[in-house]
């Protein structure tokens, strides 16, 4: 009896050596075989090939590419209907990223620009969710059309806001920012408000371009989603965007509207 045991266990032997070199999550790898890397790390040896001491590939300097649309909506606001979008392009690693960049918004009734921007940028990561970004910015609207050296960053702050925080220095020297945020509140797991703010600030007054000095633009909104796939969402929402100081000043110089107040609806996606 003891001698079949004896057979039992010496055939059993390896299944259980096998079994224990994988606890099935992938988490924890042994083998009875084997000498652990740190036992000769321990006795000043190096340790020989077949210990596991060969360094895995890091794959967190492959290269990755994204397209995201974050707004392509259309507002009915006060005397004019508008065609908005807000686009975002990059490629390369999770340190290091070159950026694409558009924003805008189209006059349907008029068929014209209003507003439309291109950036083009290089971002290195500096902290766990933070970008630093270096690099151009081309206003084609309003005329007449400016270019700008920019840096900023954009990351998540505390709470889980998404920041993205700009200065800009023009070809003439004239210094502004911009500071956008928004929040995702979940409702459920496909219904999801985002409020959403964004404020301009200029150090000096452009007239040609109806800005003024000092706080500019704010603008207010409130979008609600529903992701019929992480990828794809459509939303709507109401859009208040107001022109203060000096800057309100020359609007109602030229007779533009000051305060306006609109009904959103749009497509978020990405890919």
């Amino acid at each position: 009896m003891h001698r079949w045991l004896m057979v039992l266990c010496f055939m059993a032997w390896p299944t259980l050596g096998l079994a224990a070199e994988d606890n099935g999550h992938g988490r924890h790898r042994m083998n009875r075989g084997q000498a652990s890397p740190q036992r000769y790390e321990a006795a000043g040896d190096p340790a020989p090939l077949g210990t596991g001491s060969e360094v895995p590939p890091i794959h967190d300097n492959e290269i990755f590419g994204l397209f995201r649309a974050d707004r392509l909506e259309y507002q009915s606001g006060e005397g004019q209907d508008l065609g908005v979008w807000d686009v975002q392009a990059w490629a390369g690693t999770d340190y290091h990223r070159l950026y694409l960049e558009s924003e805008g918004a189209w006059l349907l009734d008029a068929e014209e620009l209003e507003e439309a921007s291109l950036e083009l940028l290089y971002g290195v990561n500096i902290g766990i969710f933070w970008d630093l970004r270096l690099g151009l910015r081309h206003d084609i609207e309003p005329a007449p059309s400016r270019t700008f050296a920019s840096v900023g960053v954009q990351g998540l702050a505390p709470l889980w806001f998404e920041v993205d925080a700009a200065a800009f220095v023009s070809e003439d020297g004239d210094l502004s920012a911009q500071v956008e945020a928004e929040y995702d509140l979940f409702l459920s797991q496909r219904l999801v408000v985002q409020p959403r703010l964004e404020i301009g600030l200029a150090l000096q007054e452009v007239e040609a371009n109806g800005v003024g000095q000092g706080l500019n633009t704010i603008e207010l909104g409130v979008r609600l989603r529903y992701e019929i796939h992480r990828k794809l969402a459509p939303y709507v929402g109401i859009a208040w965007s107001r022109k203060v100081g000096e800057t309100a000043d020359l609007a109602e110089a030229e007779g533009e509207e000051v305060e306006v107040t609109s009904f959103v609806a749009g497509v978020t996606f990405w890919f």
